[in-house]
């Protein structure tokens, strides 16, 4: 029997949580906040301004095993919602992202002392599993650990060209913020894991930057939202090609590419652009957002509708654990063109249902605009094989992957 701790419990974690269930497989599953159909914080969910309370919905049959530890997620929401910064500084304020995952970790710590003869494995997320990960230990549970973006080092070294490549963008790279104590810390939870989940081989493989033997890893690649019907595609002959980037607005997604891209294609494109800005000191980024249409943000369901009456999604990440973005196009018939620094390897064959790029080349992201303006009919082909590849892995496929590893582990 297994444990499961997420403060937020986003998509994948929902899914991997429904995924121990059907195996019979899940004790407990702990998070801050948890919405359940008919539930009072459902019906608040409803309220304009608790509306995030609904992203945290989820299946009713899931009630019995769940636990919450809200005031700290709480106290986030509240304190972003008013503005008070200093509440929710990076690291360092009382309900930073931080303080919010340490407080559940050491929460599930001393719930492991209570339950440690029920269950025989604890599954947490990095950030929120070095004090988990220490009990367990200590008690003889495996430590199963959950990595949802790339090893550190690799990060620091890739993104570091990034910084010298492009100067101007340098601003946006704010991953570079984090302290030793929590690069530290991520390096023990690695180092405690009986067992490392990642969900692309690109995540494998910044590993091998790891200085030290690491536990055996497993690649299962998430799954697809539902796809809903076809799609008719409007014809592109005689009308700029339709292009969308969806995701924060950081140059470790290649958006500096992105923009130098789309300037080379002049009027036989447009761009639109959905996301926030990582920082308000990029004169690049804000002189980039003025040439095109941009949308700091928009309802998830919007999202989708979105990359609908787009043609093509760009999503040219230089460090990228997964990229959920591209799954969502791909459930909407909207082929996408990203690198290899994505989950793009694992879930698309090149020129068949989207295209890979070489990732941090403006050149590159260049030549497979043009190649699709050069033959459009290429991108309903793609298109439609991206809608086949959705439907052959929906959600349930990764949860039920993720359990049989577990159980084989």
């Amino acid at each position: 029997m297994v444990i499961i701790s997420h403060p937020t419990g986003n998509a994948n974690v929902r899914a991997a949580v429904a995924g121990l269930a059907d195996a019979d497989i899940l004790s407990e599953f702990h998070t801050a906040i948890a919405s359940f159909p008919g539930s009072t914080l459902d019906r608040l969910g409803g309220i304009g301004p608790l509306s995030e309370i609904r992203r945290r919905g989820f299946e009713a049959r899931l009630q019995p095993f769940t636990k919450t530890w809200p005031w700290f997620e709480l106290g986030r929401l509240v304190a972003a919602k008013a503005g008070l910064k200093s509440l929710v500084r990076h690291e360092k304020g009382m309900f930073s992202v931080d303080a919010v995952y340490h407080n559940m970790d050491r929460r599930l710590t001393n719930r492991l002392n209570k339950v440690a003869r029920e269950v025989n494995a604890v599954y947490a997320y990095e950030d929120g599993a070095m004090f988990t990960f220490r009990e367990a230990t200590r008690l003889g549970l495996k430590c199963l650990y959950d990595l949802p973006i790339g090893y550190w080092r690799t990060s620091r070294h890739l993104l570091g060209i990034e910084r010298e490549r492009w100067p101007e963008w340098k601003n946006t790279l704010i991953g570079f913020n984090a302290s030793q104590a929590k690069l530290d810390r991520k390096d023990e939870e690695l180092k405690l894991a009986n067992r490392i989940f990642v969900a692309s081989s690109f995540t494998a493989k910044t590993l091998n930057d790891y200085p030290g033997k690491l536990a055996p890893v497993d690649v299962i690649p998430y799954g697809f939202p539902a796809v809903t019907g076809s799609r008719d595609y409007e014809k592109i002959s005689g009308r700029p090609l339709k292009l969308l980037f969806v995701g924060g607005l950081s140059q470790r997604k290649g958006i500096a590419d992105l923009f130098a891209a789309v300037e080379r294609l002049g009027n036989a494109v447009t761009l639109t652009v959905v996301g926030k800005k990582v920082t308000e000191d990029c004169p690049a980024l804000d002189a980039a957002l003025t040439k095109h249409t941009w949308i700091p943000s928009m309802p998830h369901a919007e999202i989708l509708k979105t990359m609908r009456s787009h043609d093509v999604l760009l999503f040219p990440s230089l460090f990228e654990g997964f990229g959920l973005v591209i799954t969502e196009a791909m459930s909407q018939g909207t082929p996408v063109i990203t690198t290899d620094r994505t989950a793009g390897p694992d879930l698309i064959t090149h020129g068949k249902n989207g295209w890979l790029a070489e990732a941090g080349s403006t050149d590159a992201l260049y030549n497979a605009i043009a190649a699709l303006l050069n033959q459009p009919d290429n991108i309903p082909v793609a298109g439609l094989a991206a809608m086949e590849k959705a439907r052959s892995r929906p959600w349930q496929v990764y949860g039920q992957e993720l359990a049989t590893a577990i159980i084989h582990a």
